[in-house]
């Protein structure tokens, strides 16, 4: 059988190891230490952000993101529907309701023009949303000057899922550090990773101090063991935060190296049926994983197929949130984009430790496919 080519794996350097057996060589194994307190700092330092708490998902640092804004049951929050389930998944943690905005194509994140819509039906009937959860998806920056105006505009908070987007720059800022909170994930398949892992941010310090007092249980100050708030199990070990301090090292090559894969692609595929997300003035996106739009449903699973048959990894683009049964009976404002870049969208290979070797294959594949 062919050598296995992943959509995105792990990419580690062998640094990481000096920051772990650091933690192993003073005993810092628990959910604090020298490697947290430096991974908080490293991504603060990177991004601009001014606070952090980095924890044990992506998805927690979501659910903290919703306590901290007072997001409660019956409480409704605007929530990007193209996405992964595990962004819309915190507001019913909270069981509050989620609303789904659909994208635009630009950059296939939420429309500007929908979340008004949205906001002004919800409040014709009597609600008043709590949050906006917008996601930046696949490295693609969201149209944050639009968003964050209609933000201001109705006095409605910004959670930003970051996820897939660490190393991604909107006017020069990092994503995740323009609404009240952002969220990084350091999952395996992220553009850089902790094994497991996420972070959150904030300008405002106080937020992050109250996430990692919720993530640790919410013990209270005391000699003994007292709680006057429910906690969680949600902080980074210092074992992991080793590895990210040793993964924050290469962060901008890594970026780099999933650009260059976007540009090869590009340009390998260029006067075929498929198109690519382009980044307009003032975008910065990772290409954390690089996609192609294809001509149908039909194209798309056929270069799926294909590529399955020779032990290629790649996926579908993420299939909406208000088509997903688990919340199919939550509003949704929707304009058929997503379903359509669904319908039609497929994922590539996209790791920063790819050879050039393995991009031939893929192309080679997807070439022969479109020609047939």
């Amino acid at each position: 059988m062919n050598k296995k080519i992943w959509l995105s794996s792990p990419h580690l350097t062998g640094e990481e190891q000096k920051y772990v057996q650091e933690a192993f060589e003073t005993n810092w194994v628990a959910p604090l230490g020298p490697n947290v307190n430096g991974l908080e700092k490293d991504i603060c330092d990177f991004t601009g952000a001014k606070s952090c708490s980095v924890l044990s998902s992506g998805s927690a640092a979501i659910h903290l993101a919703m306590i901290l804004l007072g997001v409660e049951q019956d409480d409704e929050v605007l929530c990007s529907s193209f996405t992964f389930s595990a962004t819309a998944n915190p507001i019913r943690y909270q069981k509050a309701i989620p609303i789904f905005v659909d994208s635009e194509r630009d950059t296939w994140n939420m429309d500007p023009i929908l979340l008004e819509k949205a906001i002004l039906d919800r409040n014709s009937k009597g609600k008043k949303p709590k949050a906006i959860l917008l996601v930046h998806l696949y490295g693609m920056p969201a149209k944050m000057k639009e968003i964050m105006a209609i933000s201001e505009k109705y006095n409605i908070p910004i959670i930003e899922d970051a996820a897939e987007a660490m190393g991604a720059f909107y006017q020069g800022k990092h994503m995740g550090t323009f609404g009240e909170l952002g969220v990084f994930s350091f999952n395996g398949n992220k553009i850089i990773t902790t094994s497991g892992g996420g972070a959150l941010v904030a300008n405002n310090a106080d937020y992050c101090k109250k996430a990692t007092f919720l993530a640790t249980q919410a013990r209270d100050e005391a000699p003994h063991y007292q709680h006057s708030e429910i906690g969680y199990n949600y902080r980074m070990s210092n074992i992991v935060a080793g590895i990210g301090r040793g993964q924050m090292e290469v962060l901008k090559d890594r970026v780099e190296a999933r650009r260059e894969n976007f540009d090869y692609y590009q340009k390998a595929f260029a006067g075929l049926p498929v198109t690519f997300v382009e980044e307009a003035e003032g975008f910065f996106a990772n290409r954390w994983l690089t996609t192609i739009l294809t001509d149908s449903y039909n194209t798309r699973e056929m270069i799926r197929l294909a590529l399955e048959k020779e032990n290629i990894e790649s996926r579908p683009l993420w299939k909406p949130m208000h088509l997903q049964p688990v919340f199919e009976e939550f509003p949704a404002y929707t304009n058929g984009v997503s379903e359509d870049l669904f319908e039609r969208g497929l994922c590539l290979p996209s790791g920063s430790n790819l050879t050039r070797e393995d991009l031939d294959r893929v192309v080679a594949i997807v070439k022969e496919v479109l020609s047939k």
